[in-house]
């Protein structure tokens, strides 16, 4: 007989940090082997999905991809290694290629398959280093969705921002989003179906095969009526917009909550917005429904913010709201508790909030006890009449190691840091710049109960953009948002990007012992 020794590190190893999941099972069908996760290792695979920018034929759209090069915290690892064998040595690569446009059936009136092969943009060039980002720019309305792929060493905290401005017409404004990773479930507060609204679902599919993706709608008075009832296919490695009222029958909402789901495979999902009388933006994914929310980086200057939540359990919801300034956290006047009923979506005008001062909204439940899920969403405004504009701000999550935002600009991008409950210590890294530039890191204490606004490091001798990597290094949750701000013809065009943990680690079990395997 032969024995044949199989590592079960090597493969649990392989297994989380391609999948963040390992299951060691021994051969006969008994107990699992006792593990331990005594360490973090970086992933090795990531994927980013990228919207049709607009369709607008004075667009300009700029991309940067990038990812950061600091240290992964456990390991003593750069973003230059990747989990593996010892000396084993991972192909590394980061790039972009256009999705197919595709169309819903009969959405001209007849069946054909309308997908098609898009115009491709100067697509941003493929990323071969950490810790400089690279560029591009489309410009006009032929842009394409983008699907984008890391491996290797680039994979870990690799992220791609994707920056519009569009100077005039109905859709004018500064659009900005970090492209997403494909998943099964998004929700979207603050979306509407009103006339002066054009609310898409851009849904883009990086797999092989096709998915179908389901699109409920909620409104004030609970679910709105489908006319969808099969679903929505999502072809391979295709994006699909899908406008709003088109979905219902039901008479037009200011305040709708978007929920996306898959019956099968994967999508990435974004709202976009354009509203006639005050811009357009994209709306991110709130976070994952929770009975507390932050939805940090309201400007000092906004005119009109609007809170949109949703509870998607069988319980009501009962909120107290609350700001969390430079100074402390206060209540509003007038505004202390938003009441959401199970499957309503309801909304809440916060006139006159920040006072001058920036600030990030804090949702509680009213009765520690009852903490009932909810997902929440920000409209907010600044400027007023048509020299208004509006961008969104979601529920974000806390961010456990590192996040990264990138496309950030000599002047006019603005950072903001909540720690809700206990103070925080948090390492900023300005990166090289596009075009050169030195790297540039600071360490700040974020105070407990206070927001933390500042203008963001640039790097020394910028060219170009850049990006910020934020890192959570002690203390209590922190939330964080970055604003870009960049004005035209009296506009004060902004737009807000939460930033999301780059979850580029994954735990590796590490076995206690190996499983050998008999071959006759």
């Amino acid at each position: 007989m032969n024995r044949t020794t199989l590592s079960l590190i090597a493969v649990a190893t392989a297994l989380a940090a391609v999948t963040g999941v390992a299951a060691l099972t021994a051969p006969d069908g008994t107990a699992p082997v006792a593990t331990q996760l005594p360490t973090r290792l970086p992933v090795e695979r990531a994927g980013l999905l990228c919207p049709v920018p607009s369709t607008s034929e004075v667009a300009e759209t700029a991309y940067t991809s990038y990812t950061p090069a600091s240290t992964n915290k456990g390991t003593g690892q750069t973003a230059g290694q990747t989990a593996g064998q010892p000396g084993e040595q991972k192909a590394a690569k980061a790039e972009l290629k256009p999705a197919t446009a595709a169309a819903l059936p009969g959405e001209d009136g007849s069946s054909d398959d309308k997908s098609k092969k898009p115009k491709a943009p100067k697509a941003p060039a493929t990323v071969t280093q950490a810790g400089t980002p690279v560029t591009a720019e489309a410009d006009g309305p032929d842009a394409p969705a983008l699907i984008g792929t890391a491996s290797g060493a680039l994979a870990p905290g690799w992220t791609v921002q994707q920056t519009t401005v569009v100077a005039a017409g109905g859709a004018r404004g500064l659009l900005g989003v970090s492209c997403t990773a494909p998943d099964t479930d998004f929700w979207f507060p603050a979306a509407s179906t009103a006339k002066n609204r054009q609310d898409y679902v851009h849904l883009t599919n990086p797999d092989d095969s096709a998915a179908v993706a389901d699109i409920e709608l909620y409104g004030p008075d609970g679910v709105l009526k489908s006319q969808v009832t099969e679903g929505i296919p999502v072809p391979a490695h295709s994006s699909v917009p899908v406008l709003l009222p088109t979905l219902t029958t039901d008479p037009a909402q200011q305040d709708v909550t978007v929920h996306v789901t898959t019956r099968s495979g994967r999508v990435g999902a974004v709202v976009g917005v354009a509203d006639e009388k005050a811009g357009s933006d994209w709306l991110p994914a709130s976070a994952d429904p929770a009975g507390t929310a932050v939805l940090p980086g309201i400007p000092a200057d906004a005119t009109s913010v609007r809170l949109v939540a949703y509870a998607p359990g069988d319980a009501d919801a009962d909120l107290k709201v609350q700001l969390v300034t430079p100074t402390g956290t206060i209540v509003p006047a007038g505004a202390d508790i938003l009441h959401v009923k199970s499957g309503m979506t309801a909304a809440l005008d916060l006139p006159d909030l920040t006072r001058g001062e920036p600030g990030s909204l804090l949702l509680t439940p009213t009765d520690p006890k009852k903490a009932t899920p909810v997902v929440a969403a920000l409209r907010v405004a600044r400027g007023k009449g048509d020299k208004q504009e509006v961008a969104f701000i979601p529920a974000t999550a806390a961010i456990e190691g590192r996040a990264t935002v990138a496309d950030n600009r000599a002047k006019g991008a603005t950072l903001v840091l909540t720690a809700p409950a206990a103070s925080a210590e948090v390492r900023i890294t300005a990166s090289a710049g596009s075009g050169g530039g030195t790297p540039v890191t600071k360490t700040v204490t974020v105070k407990g109960g206070t927001t933390l606004s500042m203008d963001a490091p640039v790097p020394d001798g910028l060219k170009g953009s850049y990006a910020i990597t934020v890192e959570r290094l002690s203390g209590g949750p922190v939330h964080a948002s970055r604003t870009l701000a960049l004005p035209q013809d009296g506009i004060p065009m902004f737009t807000v990007q939460p930033l999301v943990d780059d979850r580029g680690t994954v735990q590796v079990p590490k076995a206690r012992q190996d499983l050998t395997v008999l071959d006759d």
